[in-house]
């Protein structure tokens, strides 16, 4: 195995290239595509003292934390619902694959007709694409529980709640996790999408604004806030895998 410092170096190393790629193209690039880092790093400053940043920045982490949250509750309750009684999981499957191949923009028209362009409206579209991969993954995972171990737990006397309990569910951990990841980058996707179509608020609004207007160092600004949400997501997912393997005893 190698050093624990390996991976934060090599990220480190990913990074500084990406930063010299980005002032390289900045400078080779026609004048006002590209801005620099250093401006982009001063428009950041300015974004956020004027508060502009901040605000959009809690509005698109409610809508987003709402949406996610939702469909986390819905989607595990309904994929393992679907895994554990197989002859309902095996009438609504169908139903789930066909709306999870359906582009969730199609949707987005209805929504607003039904729901407004308020923030309701906002939280059922990063739900529409975030319940999903939760639901399937579920689903999924409660189906390939292990069924020597189910065996083994029945020979000692479990019942079937305490089986599903200890040995169903841990089991299925891997593939929740994998769903959630998949939500969460899914939803964040989705939230932009939501503040586009509806009433331009948060980082979406701020990310039409300043293309439509070509303030590209502010644009990159959105854009890089928006990809360091996502990283954050993600580490915190991975972290609770972690712990989650270690409750499984891995």
């Amino acid at each position: 195995m190698g050093s624990p410092l390996t991976v934060p170096l090599m990220r480190l190393g990913v990074l500084g290239g990406l930063l010299a790629f980005w002032a390289w193209a900045a400078r080779a690039a026609p004048r006002g595509i590209v801005p620099t880092p250093a401006a982009t790093w001063e428009a950041a400053g300015r974004l956020w003292e004027s508060g502009r940043l901040a605000q959009a920045l809690g509005e698109s982490l409610a809508v987003y934390g709402a949406g996610l949250g939702l469909a986390a509750v819905a989607g595990i309750a309904v994929g393992v619902l679907m895994g554990a009684f197989r002859p309902l999981g095996r009438a609504l499957d169908v139903f789930v694959y066909a709306l999870a191949a359906t582009p969730r923009v199609a949707f987005i028209p209805l929504i607003v007709l039904l729901l407004g362009l308020g923030v309701e409206a906002k939280v059922f579209i990063v739900f529409l694409g975030a319940v999903m991969p939760v639901i399937l993954n579920a689903y999924v995972g409660v189906q390939n529980a292990d069924p020597e171990l189910i065996e083994m737990a029945r020979s000692t006397g479990a019942g079937r709640w305490r089986i599903f309990a200890h040995v169903v569910l841990p089991g299925a951990t891997p593939f929740l996790v994998v769903g959630l990841r998949l939500a969460a980058t899914i939803g964040l996707i989705n939230t932009v999408v939501a503040e586009l179509y509806t009433a331009a608020q948060g980082l979406g609004g701020l990310l039409a604004l300043y293309g439509n207007s070509f303030r590209m160092a502010e644009y990159f600004v959105i854009l890089l806030t928006l990809a360091l949400i996502g990283v954050v997501v993600t580490e915190i997912l991975r972290l609770a895998e972690k712990h989650l393997s270690r409750w499984r005893g891995e």
